[in-house]
């Protein structure tokens, strides 16, 4: 089977759809190396050097175009590349497919990540909104089949856009194999050196932006008086300023932003946390909360949403707009050290549902029923 990909997150984007994209197609590779895997990606210039030795075909437009011709060879001329490569399926991992896909005899699978930018376009720019509602819905309409990364997504696609829900397909995400493994104690005390942690600290990893209610969080711990340090962990955006005053009037010393952690340093600051935080407003799954349960981390994160679906049983969910609640489930974990060790051990159980190879499984067997169809 030759299976391609829109592959430009993969090798773009180091978090969220480019995390997803990755994993996919090096479990795909690994688990199914008799298929033939097309990258379509727009450059290789300064790009994510994920493939390593692996043996990917890899192809991006010629002749160097800028990013206005990048785009539109992604947008309009790679369904024509496709063809020409004799593609069996073709896979969107991030949210949209080509223009004529659909007519070139060629099966197409669109994963759609979450429709935040439909529930919440207040957080958006008015243009990027159209341009995504455009995209988006484009995909679904032409695809054979859509990937949804969790039953809340599945239930935005219905609610939004009108899918057929026998389209629809929830295959659950994972997180990066470099979680899974715990490090040694003299690892963990490197990376404790390397970025100057404090023997005990409370963590938020993800995007400093409005929706991920990073302030809501520092409020809550200012407003409890819990002094425990919190580390932050993410790319920063014009929100992360509006953080920095809320600090800086109230004159906070706990809050320590780490900037460019490496995916390698990022377990262990994970495995010495006391607690991981995550008071997101809306997700459409949420892989911290997995990165953070097989750290064996207790978790704290929103009720409703993706959120159960990632943290499972054991976690403990808060209304992300109420500090006060915020700040209680935080002293309460932290007061309860047999409240801890169940969350650490039923957190872990939980993640190990969301394997690469099962997932992997699944998408293949999608691809094949496409292909029998």
């Amino acid at each position: 089977m030759r299976i391609g990909f829109d592959a430009k997150r993969a090798f773009f984007n180091k978090s969220g759809l480019g995390s997803y994209s990755r994993n996919l197609l090096l479990s795909l590779h690994q688990y199914y190396p008799q298929h033939d895997y097309y990258l379509y990606t727009t450059s290789l210039k300064n790009s994510i050097p994920f493939v390593r030795d692996r043996n990917f075909a890899i192809y991006f437009p010629p002749n160097k175009p800028g990013k206005i011709r990048q785009a539109f060879w992604r947008r309009y001329k790679l369904a024509n590349k496709a063809k020409m490569d004799n593609i069996n399926i073709f896979h969107g991992l991030s949210n949209e497919l080509p223009y004529g896909i659909n007519r070139k005899g060629i099966k197409s699978v669109v994963t759609i990540h979450d429709l935040i930018f439909m529930r919440y376009p207040r957080w958006y720019n008015p243009f990027d909104v159209a341009i995504y509602k455009r995209k988006f819905s484009h995909g679904c309409r032409i695809a054979d089949k859509i990937i949804a990364v969790s039953k809340q997504t599945k239930t935005d696609l219905i609610s939004f856009f009108g899918i057929d829900e026998k389209k629809i397909e929830v295959i659950y995400q994972g997180c990066d194999e470099v979680f899974k493994n715990l490090l040694s104690e003299k690892e963990k005390q490197e990376v404790k050196k390397r970025w100057n942690l404090p023997d005990e600290y409370l963590l938020y990893v993800g995007t400093i932006e409005e929706r991920k209610n990073l302030l809501g969080l520092i409020k809550a711990l200012n407003h409890k008086n819990v002094h425990i340090p919190l580390i932050v962990v993410g790319k920063q955006t014009g929100y992360y300023n509006k953080v920095r005053e809320y600090i800086a009037l109230k004159g906070l010393k706990n809050v320590t932003f780490l900037n460019e952690v490496s995916v390698y340093d990022l377990p262990g600051i994970y495995q010495m946390a006391k607690v991981f935080i995550y008071p997101s407003v809306f997700e459409g799954f949420g892989i911290p909360i997995l990165e953070a349960l097989h750290s064996k981390v207790p978790v704290i994160t929103s009720k409703g949403g993706c959120f159960s679906e990632a943290g499972g049983a054991f976690s403990q969910y808060i209304d992300p707009l109420n500090i006060e609640e915020i700040g209680d489930a935080i002293k309460r974990v932290l007061n309860d050290t047999k409240l801890q060790q169940l969350m650490k051990t039923e957190g872990f159980k939980h993640a190990l549902q969301f394997t690469n190879d099962d997932i992997t499984r699944k998408v293949m067997k999608l691809y094949n029923n496409l292909l029998d169809e």
